[in-house]
């Protein structure tokens, strides 16, 4: 039984700490059940099909749809009551964001189902179905994110948990679907390229899970065949979020929150123009250099290696600039004095655990490559460049979670930005409060002798007093020396705060530049551009099907951790 208001007894986690760990090892085999029925169909098992598959992901989401309803619909029965908010969790930034991709997502449903009208009779019937059921999955919860994601659940707790914990595993599932048959789609098209290089020795055998029958309309399905592909990494950003979101939501559940007002931190453009532009300069690069790669690589063995240097010396520049402006804001971080705030926080503590642990998969990949140019007795030219940007990889990664982690467990100042917009609060002889008007309006001494309110600021701090006939007089006789020592002091607090403003501004850059460098790094192996796969050298030393091993496993975490970096990245930005 879950205990009412007041204090719990010694033994009343206990149930809840069970029902944390019933409902996790539930998602936890809920999720391990899925990814064996993906894998048996990746690897064509005897007896298991796509339906199957689908049929698994059709029944979770239609579960996890009844579960949202049930919530949406006690949560406006009990909408007068006060609830409890997480005022960490959801961001708004987050949910424009997950909004975005979802948007997208419902294009790639779009897709699919006109795909299936094309095939239809070939096809089976839940990959109709399965868009259809997507579809209306994504727009319930986005909407439930956007309304209930900094809820901290108090109520019919251990039900609670096991629906959210079932939503969690759900969108890993389908991220899981999602990067499967993405991976195997860009697999394909690298066994066609590899011959171009010259690695004949490759045997080349396409996993063609193409419909065995033709299509009702040629132009619209090569339309709808190609552009899901085109479509898929936004789909798999976006369920990656959403189970984000609902594990601090499933964190939340019974939490003890502290009432307090969360200072809001919007996004400005004002002071970050530096940053900005030298980061879409990036972008703009980047994207140039990812068309040229995806246009050149395959043509020719020529065109090939090209485009590989091209791809490798873009990179390194980008990656050595990332490494220094992480290295300067690391330096302004020593220069400071500032507490770091270690208050419990379950989104915060989940941003950081995973800016590591998505991080290994670069690592991985770049260890992989360094260890196959230094192994590898025929060294092409263009794989040297490899060795620098792996080795830059790891370094760059260091530097920048070092940076984001500490950005986001430092306290904010409380000092305002402008010295300028002070307002000092002063006691009228009125016995009333009352905001003085600007700094240079005390400074100049019009605003006392306008209104006869006597400003009293010692070493930055507000303080009054109570003025009687006598006061008011001693008062006016030493209004001049006052306002002198009121000025000195300001001074020394605009200069202390113009010091801080300029530390400010510089990390406020650093954090933009790098937050549109993260995205510019984002885009090539969303899209196809995977040196990885393309260079050639690491699958002559590991061999071609452990190495493809490898990079379809670590792949995903490397393109995760971009966008995950750049949120954060845009976070600290809002903060700093």
């Amino acid at each position: 039984m879950e205990q009412a208001g007041g204090s719990p007894a010694v033994g009343g986690s206990y149930p809840q700490k069970n029902a944390e760990i019933l409902s996790s090892q539930y998602g936890i085999n809920l999720f391990l059940a899925g990814l064996l029925l993906t894998f048996a169909w990746a690897v064509h098992a005897v007896g298991i099909s796509k339906s199957h598959l689908l049929s698994y992901l059709i029944t979770l989401m239609l579960i996890q749809l009844l579960w949202m309803l049930w919530y949406l619909c006690r949560s406006c029965t009990q909408r007068r009551l006060i609830q409890d908010k997480d005022t960490h969790a959801g961001a708004r930034w987050l949910k424009c964001g997950i909004t975005l991709f979802a948007v997208i997502t419902l294009i790639l449903d779009s897709f699919k189902i006109g795909y299936y009208i094309d095939f239809s009779n070939c096809l089976s019937p839940t990959e109709g179905i399965f868009p259809v059921t997507h579809a209306v999955h994504t727009i319930l919860q986005v909407y439930f994110l956007w309304c209930h994601a900094k809820d901290v659940i108090q109520s019919f707790k251990t039900l609670e948990r096991f629906g959210v914990i079932h939503s969690v595993f759900t969108n890993l599932l389908l991220w899981t679907n999602g990067v499967l048959t993405e991976s195997k789609h860009q697999l394909n098209e690298h066994k066609e390229r590899l011959i171009t290089l010259g690695f004949g020795n490759i045997t080349i055998v396409l996993d063609d899970h193409a419909p065995q029958c033709n299509c009702t309309t040629t132009t619209l399905c090569s339309i709808f065949s190609q552009g899901i592909y085109y479509l898929y990494p936004f789909n798999i950003e976006y369920h990656i979020l959403a189970s984000t979101m609902l594990y601090v939501l499933w964190k939340n559940i019974g939490r003890k929150v502290e009432h307090h007002q969360q200072n809001k931190t919007p996004f400005k453009f004002h002071g970050i123009t530096v940053g900005m532009i030298f980061g879409l300069i990036v972008l703009t690069s980047t994207i140039a250099i990812v068309v040229v790669y995806l246009i050149q690589i395959g043509g020719s063995k020529i065109k090939s290696e090209l485009a590989l240097t091209m791809f490798y010396l873009h990179a390194i520049f980008v990656l050595a600039l990332m490494c220094t402006a992480g290295i300067v804001a690391l330096l302004i971080y020593r220069l400071e004095d500032r507490s770091l705030d270690n208050s419990k926080n379950p989104a915060r503590k989940l941003d950081a655990e995973l800016l590591v642990g998505t991080a290994a998969g670069s690592w991985l990949l770049s260890w992989g490559s360094i260890l196959a140019i230094i192994c590898a007795q025929g060294h092409p030219k263009y794989t040297w460049y490899n060795l620098p940007y792996s080795v830059l990889v790891i370094i760059e990664k260091y530097i920048q979670n070092l940076f984001i982690i500490e950005s986001i467990h430092r306290e904010q100042e409380k000092v305002n930005d402008d010295i300028k917009t002070l307002r000092i609060v002063t006691i009228s002889r009125g016995n009333t409060l009352s905001l003085t008007p600007l700094y240079k309006e005390i400074y100049n001494g019009t605003a006392a002798r306008d209104s006869g309110d006597i400003p009293c600021l010692f070493k930055g701090s507000i303080c009054g007093r109570e003025n009687d006939g006598a006061g008011v007089a001693r008062e006016e006789t030493s209004h001049d020396n006052s306002l002198v020592m009121h000025s000195a002091s300001d001074f020394s607090l605009y200069s202390r705060n113009s010091v801080t403003n300029n530390k400010r501004r510089i990390l406020k850059n650093i954090a933009a530049f790098l937050f549109l460098c993260n995205l510019s790094l984002w885009i090539p192996p969303a899209f196809g551009c995977r040196p990885e796969y393309d260079n050639g050298l690491e699958e002559i030393v590991f061999g071609f099907e452990p190495w493809i091993i490898v990079v379809n496993l670590a792949m995903p975490f490397s393109i995760f951790y971009r966008m995950h970096s750049a949120a954060s990245l845009f976070e600290v930005n809002c903060k700093t």
